[in-house]
């Protein structure tokens, strides 16, 4: 009982069935040091657990063995600035994780990679067959400010699907260097990092930039900025995806190159790699020709022309993410203890710099929104999205539950009514639906209301002069409804399955945005009629929220905190581990 008493943020995360941890301070410091620099085995009870946070803690040494095998739900693991060792993590990541995304590891002592990761002790993993990596759903890995010589080839085995591998400020000699297999080696399904489009390596001390970093099929960000580099590999014009890439910083023997990489000239370093630079004899430049014609034989394959690569590069799209300590007035959420049991999940965000008087774009928003809801929030029974006009709004805002009997609201394009009479109408209207179309299997709208069948209390979100502005996962209020002169968002996602549906879903719903502004801008649009109805989120409809702006100009997302009653923070979104299912199509400014 003692050791229990000594981590009441571990009692409250088991009697609330918390999915989220951060743990840090000095108080958890001085307890992780008074139990032998590992983490609480108190920790090993919360098999819900999907996202852990212990940072800043140099006393935490070691993770303790059983990490793994207790936590199989954990899909988001940061152990940043700590003083974990290869040895350290060992035992902890000793198994398999299913479902881990990201894996924070940056500001350890980390000299080698542990056996589970690829290391040396585990590049032929005996426990394990060939077709059962540890990390299987792996996309992010963060491996910055360690001490990391070299890395091994089993980490492609560990973790075939990453994405994006996070290797600055260590002591890095070559790249790829062990991190790719050697020829003859036994091959790894699918190729070895096929999905890997973001690697970086600044700050190491890479002499070699191998020619095999073209067999990284995905590779679209490459930084190896201040190493040791005199040269770089003609193949790199061969990587067939590659976009952004920063070698300044390093002493290259061509001066006229090392002037294209002082510029950040990167499609113009490509074309003069491509070309075989200066003073390439006849058999080089038949070398560049054959590899030319490799490369566009690729592309035809692919789908992916030329003109295409330039299109995606014209057309990046940017999110600036406000942070709370850079908002003067940043809008915080409330959750009571009683929507654990109805509607546990909630995201919330704000949006600005929208307009959507362009055009189509509001019909457009309403299309892609519904498709939102049909597809990745599986008809809302998955979760729910629903958008607001930020204006209409009067933080701070309750996230609450309330009888049926007594939860009023007034509908997108209906009267003010109680929730059963609304529930009771929709479901009369779902049945008839159903009839018209003479199916027999129930709707999207009877899956739905199906999920608040049985419930004591429905879930509500309120403003500060208590009016309810949404009811999930049925509809909005006309009280904050988006018109076409809306500006600013708030955006909301509810679940009653997980957090991390409602993060993804969110960041979805931040990209779709952007792609939108895209296409209205370069569609060069008018302002639509006025006769444009205005876009729903009700029953059957859905809440838009399109944007115009210049491309120059980032759309930018403030900040929501979701808090308990007692002010203890629950969740924090866009976090700095947000918004990564979508960065190989979004760029995002912290």
């Amino acid at each position: 009982m003692a050791a229990a008493a000594a981590w009441p943020e571990l009692e409250a995360a088991a009697r609330e069935r918390r999915r989220e941890l951060a743990l840090g301070g000095a108080a958890v410091a001085e307890r992780v040091a008074a139990g032998g620099g590992r983490l609480p085995a108190a920790l090993l009870a919360l098999p819900l657990l999907q996202s852990l946070e212990l940072s800043g803690c140099a006393a935490l040494r070691e993770l303790g063995p059983g990490l793994a095998a207790a936590l199989p739900a954990l899909h988001t693991l940061v152990l940043r600035g700590n003083a974990l060792g290869p040895a350290g993590l060992g035992a902890g990541l000793g198994g398999p994780l299913p479902a881990l995304r990201l894996l924070d590891l940056s500001g350890n002592g980390l000299e080698a990679l542990p056996a589970a990761l690829g290391g040396a002790a585990g590049a032929e993993p005996a426990a394990e067959p060939a077709g059962a990596p540890a990390f299987p759903q792996l996309r992010s890995l963060n491996l910055s400010a360690n001490r990391l010589r070299e890395l091994g080839p089993g980490l492609a085995r560990a973790a075939p699907q990453l994405q994006a591998l996070l290797l600055s400020g260590n002591r890095l000699r070559a790249l790829p260097g062990g991190l790719l297999p050697p020829a003859g080696a036994a091959a790894v399904p699918g190729g070895p990092f096929p999905l890997l489009s973001r690697l970086e390596a600044a700050d190491n001390e890479v002499a070699e930039l191998g020619a095999d970093i073209a067999a990284l099929p995905a590779l679209k960000s490459l930084d190896v900025a201040n190493n040791q580099l005199r040269e770089l590999p003609a193949a790199l014009a061969d990587c067939p995806r590659l976009k952004e890439a920063n070698f300044r910083g390093n002493q290259l023997k061509d001066k006229r190159l090392e002037k294209m990489v002082n510029g950040c000239q990167t499609k113009a370093i490509l074309e003069y790699l491509r070309a075989g630079g200066r003073g390439k004899g006849k058999a080089e430049s038949a070398r560049e020709e054959a590899r030319k014609k490799k490369r566009e034989k690729q592309q035809k394959k692919d789908g992916r022309d030329g003109e295409q690569d330039e299109l995606e590069e014209a057309s990046k799209l940017l999110v600036k993410v406000l942070h709370v300590s850079e908002n003067p007035a940043p809008l915080v959420v409330k959750a009571s203890h009683g929507v654990k049991d109805v509607r546990p999940f909630i995201v919330c965000c704000v949006l600005k710099g929208v307009n959507l008087k362009a055009g189509n774009a509001l019909k457009r928003f309403l299309s892609t929104q519904t498709k939102l809801h049909e597809d990745i929030c599986e008809k809302r029974t998955a979760a729910t999205i629903a958008t607001h006009d930020l204006q209409l709004i009067k933080g701070p805002l309750v996230y609450d539950v309330q009888p049926p009997d007594e939860l009023k609201i007034m509908p997108l394009g209906r009267k003010e009514i109680k929730a059963k009479d609304l529930l009771r109408q929709l479901q009369s209207e779902a049945e008839e639906q159903r009839k018209q179309k003479k199916r027999q299997n129930v709707s999207g709208l009877h899956k739905y209301l199906q999920l608040l069948d049985g419930k004591d209390n429905y879930p509500c979100l309120v403003d500060a002069e208590g009016i309810v502005i949404s009811f999930p996962p049925i509809t909005n209020s006309e009280k904050t409804k988006i018109s076409r002169d809306t500006r600013n968002l708030f955006l909301e996602v509810t679940s009653d399955t997980s957090l991390q549906i409602c993060k993804d879903v969110m960041d979805t719903l931040i990209l779709k945005i952007a792609e939108l502004n895209r296409f209205t801008l370069e569609n060069k649009e008018d302002s639509g009629s006025d006769n444009e109805s205005d876009a729903l989120c009700g029953p059957g409809n859905l809440n838009p929220s399109q944007n115009v702006q210049p491309m120059n100009f980032p759309l930018v997302v403030e900040q929501v905190r979701v808090v308990d009653t007692d002010g203890n923070l629950k969740v924090l979104y866009p976090s700095k581990t947000d918004l990564t299912t979508v960065s190989s199509l979004l760029t995002v400014i912290r």
